[in-house]
């Protein structure tokens, strides 16, 4: 191979080492990389005939050079510790120089512009082959680290606002020895400690927090999201227990009983004392709740209600706390009366006594392991003509008289049934709450793991962190921009449910089924990229995204199913929120959809299709307008195409069932239209301006990436062209990387413990 003698006599042979190193490292030399080089030999005039045979016989494929030679040669090439070299080239003369002694440089600028044009001919990317050689190297990607523009803590305040004192002292309980997280093999043990953390919540008075005070509460319905949220942080089995004893179960003996009810009932929920189920589902009906087919038959002579279940498909299906602690349970059933049928009210009715023994004629069967939330007794409850005291119909908007007549001060049984549920949206809320601070779990571990981990990088360099990469960015600062745009989002619709008055009821209950489906959506969509983003790691269980990610599956049926959600949502645009929530009279809303065709189509500016100036890009009119253009458009379209439908003699059942793709699009743009006008707002209305910015490049890159992943519609409709789209992609490209230094930071404001976090992965 290259003799240690023949280089000690020319050290001008140096020039090769580069050369040869680089192609037996990396390559298998093809016999067009062998004639390349051959053809640089033979123009080297200054080489002896033994130096070209050994230079020759060192391109032979039948005798590579040993890991030990190759080590060598690294070394030779290392000891003159190069820096900053452009090229093999370069490196090769820095060897001549170095070892010349006296001896004659040989290597005219002719000849070194012959090794030049070899690099090229071999492929070798300029610059990039002499850093391997160096000590160390960097380069933009690798110098890219977490430096935080603003303080996390005052980041914090602004999204804790208000209920920030509330939050700490939740965090703080969750906190205490007692809520350490325990791995359970027994699915009873899981059971039973879901149970205890849900007593030592309503020890604490979490429970009753929204109940009046006369019952052990705080009146304060904002503070019981709050708690909700925060305990979300902490393992969601507590959380869905929770949330079925102290909002399902209690809020409807709150909200649909009365006075009576209250007294008899909310202390003893608020303290779990009398643990209870809600239970609506069934298994023939699903989201149909008009449809279920439990029936409670008024018995005149004793003044009594029979509840009772038909058959096996009419059972109560997933209530949670009924497979082994619900005393009692909230169930929705078909009032008769005389024969007649009065549609869905509902009526507390006894499961088990203290000692579990099971009410007669209550049959109950376990749902069994589940994908998740296994801490939560989900069951099946059948009633066999169960007989329960008049008085135990919650009464607040319908009962039955003292002559056995039905009374209620809402005529319309369409309007009725939807003021009940109406006043049970609450659950729609805290859904996509819990939902989120899952996926600021899953975010803040995903992205310090990013920060953390290194792998790959420049030759010559170090390994550099995994959140420097452009696609990992692209993965992760989308999510964790959409997390932020979501919290004022779901901040925005707690006010509006808090502060409604009747005539905004169904605008209201639109808006938390489509923020339901959305915030769920994303809640599973992020939770599997951050577990792919943190490779193996994160598929293992101490990493905790395998619980976020399973127990959160369900959030996107729970409460309804998103698709159906999406089009209740789509249902209350078309019809403008009219005021008589009952099925979709297409007659008395067409002109209102002509009116806005004839607006839909008007904002096309030929110069703004094309604008790609940065300012106008980042500029937040654009994005707002768009989102709105977007919006009419699909609400007019859709409502033609029904129309032209139902013109034909399609029945509006049928019509509404060929546009139901259509309609789901419409409830997505509404709900996106109404998430950054609350994100936008949350920008504008912050003080600190250190946050401020942060903040906007947040909403500009949620914004962004909307209008990229729906650029498709956008070109079809000619709002924008194609080098306006080019200009998105590229500008969410930048909002990722100056973001990305930001990113520990920002999801350090969201101030989750590392005791909640617990994942190893996400250690400081």
């Amino acid at each position: 191979m290259l003799q240690s003698d023949l280089l000690s006599k020319n050290p001008n042979l140096y020039i090769f080492l580069p050369f040869y190193f680089t192609l037996w490292e990396d390559f298998n030399l093809s016999e067009a990389d062998i004639q390349i080089m051959k053809k640089l030999i033979k123009s080297q005039l200054w080489l002896e005939k033994a130096e070209v045979e050994l230079l020759e016989q060192n391109l032979n494929p039948n005798q590579k050079p040993s890991a030990q030679e190759l080590k060598s040669w690294k070394n030779q090439i290392q000891f003159i510790k190069p820096r900053n070299l452009k090229n093999l080239t370069t490196l090769g003369m820095q060897l001549v120089l170095a070892h010349q002694n006296g001896n004659e440089l040989k290597i005219s600028e002719q000849n070194k512009k012959a090794f030049q044009n070899t690099e090229k001919e071999l492929g070798l990317i300029f610059n990039e082959a002499a850093y391997r050689f160096e000590d160390s190297h960097s380069t933009i990607t690798s110098e890219q680290q977490s430096k935080s523009s603003f303080d996390p803590k005052l980041m914090q305040e602004v999204l804790d606002g208000s209920k920030i004192e509330l939050i700490q002292k939740v965090k703080e309980t969750l906190a205490k020895a007692d809520f350490a997280y325990h791995h359970h093999e027994k699915i009873a043990d899981q059971r039973q400690q879901v149970l205890e953390w849900c007593k030592l919540l309503a020890k604490e008075g979490y429970g009753s927090w929204a109940f009046p005070r006369e019952f052990g509460g705080r009146a304060d319905m904002e503070g019981y999201f709050t708690i909700m949220e925060t305990l979300s942080y902490h393992d969601l089995s507590m959380v869905i227990k929770f949330g079925v004893q102290f909002g399902l179960w209690g809020m409807s003996i709150y909200f649909l009983g009365t006075e009576k009810h209250h007294q008899k009932y909310l202390k003893d929920i608020g303290t779990l004392e009398l643990p209870g189920c809600f239970a609506m589902t069934e298994t023939n009906h699903g989201s149909n709740v008009r449809g279920i087919e439990t029936t409670a038959t008024y018995n005149h002579q004793n003044q009594t209600f029979t509840i009772h279940t038909p058959h096996q498909n009419a059972r109560k299906e997933y209530i949670g706390n009924a497979a082994l602690h619900g005393q009692k349970a909230t169930v929705f059933a078909k009032l008769i009366i005389d024969g007649d049928d009065f549609g869905v009210n509902a009526f507390v009715v006894p499961l088990r006594d203290k000692k579990g023994e099971m009410h007669p004629g209550v049959e109950i069967e376990d749902c069994g392991y589940k994908m998740g939330l296994n801490g939560v007794d989900n069951g099946l409850i059948a009633f066999n003509k169960v007989e329960i005291p008049k008085a135990d119909m919650l009464d607040q908007f319908a009962s039955v008289d003292e002559e056995g007549k039905f009374q209620s001060s809402i005529s319309s049984d369409n309007k009725r049934f939807f003021t009940m549920l109406g006043t049970l949206v609450g659950g729609r809320i805290g859904i996509p709450r819990s939902g989120l601070s899952a996926a600021k779990s899953g975010l803040t571990i995903a992205i310090r793991y990013g920060n953390n981990r290194r792998q790959f990088g420049p030759e010559g360099g170090e390994e550099v962190p995994i959140l420097n990469y452009r696609m990992h960015q692209r993965r992760l600062m989308p999510l964790l921009a959409k997390s932020y745009a979501l919290h004022f989002a779901l901040k925005y619709l707690t006010n509006r449910f808090l502060t409604r008055t009747q005539e905004e009821g169904q605008e209201i209950e639109a808006l938390a089924a489509g923020m339901k489906a959305y915030g769920t959506w994303f809640t599973t969509a992020s939770l599997q990229e951050c577990r792919e983003a943190c490779g193996g790691k994160g598929y293992l269980s101490e990493n905790r995204i395998d619980d976020l990610k399973n127990d959160t599956d369900v959030y996107t049926t729970f409460e309804g199913d998103n698709t159906v959600l999406m089009q209740l949502v789509a249902k209350s645009r078309l019809t403008e929120f009219k005021r008589e929530m009952g099925d979709m009279n297409f007659i008395t809303i067409f002109n209102y959809l002509s009116n806005q065709a004839k607006t839909s189509f008007t904002e096309k500016n030929p110069i703004v299709v094309r604008s790609t100036d940065e300012t106008h890009l980042l500029d937040f009119d654009f994005h707002i307008n768009a989102f709105k253009y977007r919006e009419r458009a699909i609400v007019a379209s859709a409502g033609q195409r029904i129309k032209k439908l139902v013109d034909v003699g399609m029945d509006s059942f049928d019509a509404v069932n060929v546009a139901q793709h259509h309609l789901v699009n419409v409830g997505q743009s509404y709900i996106e239209r109404k998430v950054l006008e609350r994100f936008q707002l949350a920008v504008e209305t912050t003080q600190n301006a250190a946050c401020k910015k942060a903040l906007k490049q947040l909403c500009q890159l949620y914004a962004l990436h909307t209008i990229e992943q729906n650029k498709g519609w956008y070109l079809e409709q000619g709002y924008m062209e194609g080098v306006k789209t080019k200009a998105i992609r590229k500008m969410v490209n930048q909002l990722c990387w100056d973001i990305r230094q930001d990113a520990v930071a920002l999801t350090d404001a969201f101030g989750i413990p590392d005791n909640l976090l617990a994942a190893p992965i996400a250690a400081p």
